[in-house]
């Protein structure tokens, strides 16, 4: 029976600064940063990581700014460009403790901010990371699945739930289509306690609050993650989940335009969230990504 594989807890410093909690998996190996989507933790890549681990590299998975451990933003800013700032900050931190540059997996808001921080680097020497993966995320994506995502994000972000199950059923309307899990320690990990006894999701309502409505900061980003896309010179896969609401194969096509050398692998049967619809499938098209990467 293979033994359970416990992270080690460390932390780094974002780009203004602010404290951001990793779980490290593995003790050796290429080092491989794993950047959650919004509204998620670290801990939605457990599985992942301890797969990547065991394949011999090494897994940092990070909670984002505002996100599970890792500290709330005093002003506010949850700009694309500073979650971008932070995935920076943190490859180049793993890379002056490893001398390696990460490889980089984000996905969603992971995938944004890992786009971001690649395209920004005026050339080979200044990489952030040594390869990118973006999970379910393009630069022009479905705006409708968009709204989706973002209206079950608001819809408690500031009042919570009055138990855990509550979240639980909130969370199965949201997500017909997986089967419910049989503990909701999972769960918990998205939650936390508050004083006033409701559980609220574990993350900075302000992060979504700033998201809402704005069309026009929205071709802003899209212009930004285009522009970035055609500067992407470092190998790249976009793992697509094959029933997501968010990328269509459109958006997919047009990515591989952009990204001439790009691979593409679609993960059938999986929605946005596609590590927790199909983990076997994603992880092992992510570790054949990876036994392929030059030495």
């Amino acid at each position: 029976m293979t033994r359970p594989m416990v992270p080690v807890t460390t932390a780094f410093k974002g780009v203004a600064g602010n404290q951001l909690v990793a779980d490290v998996y593995g003790d050796s190996g290429d080092p491989v940063m794993l950047l959650h989507g919004g509204g998620q933790t670290r801990h939605a890549w457990r599985k992942t990581a301890v797969q990547i681990a065991r394949a011999g590299r090494k897994a940092y998975a990070v909670d984002q700014r505002g996100h599970g451990d890792s500290e709330w933003i005093a002003d506010g800013d949850y700009a694309f460009s500073a979650f971008a700032g932070d995935a920076r900050a943190v490859a180049d931190a793993i890379a002056e403790q490893t001398g390696r540059r990460p490889i980089t997996i984000g996905a969603s808001l992971g995938g944004v901010a890992s786009l971001l921080a690649e395209g920004a680097a005026e050339d080979e020497d200044t990489n952030a990371f040594s390869a990118l993966v973006l999970v379910d995320i393009t630069p022009r994506v479905d705006l409708s699945g968009v709204a989706k995502v973002q209206g079950f994000m608001s819809a408690h972000a500031r009042e919570g739930f009055a138990s855990v199950e509550e979240a639980a059923e909130a969370v199965a309307r949201y997500l017909p289509h997986r089967p419910k899990p049989r503990s909701r320690e999972g769960l918990k990990k998205n939650l936390r306690l508050s004083p006033d006894g409701r559980w609220r999701w574990h993350w900075d309502p302000r992060f979504i609050e700033t998201r809402a409505g704005a069309d026009t900061f929205r071709h802003e980003v899209e212009a930004a993650l285009l522009a970035a896309a055609r500067k992407i010179r470092i190998p790249a896969l976009l793992v697509r989940g094959g029933s997501s609401e968010l990328v269509r194969e459109a958006h997919a096509r047009e990515f591989l335009e952009l990204v001439p050398h790009a691979e593409m692998a679609d993960v059938s049967g999986a929605r946005h969230m596609v590590a927790g619809d199909q983990n076997d499938a994603f992880g092992a098209a992510i570790l054949d990504f990876l036994d392929r990467l030059p030495a």
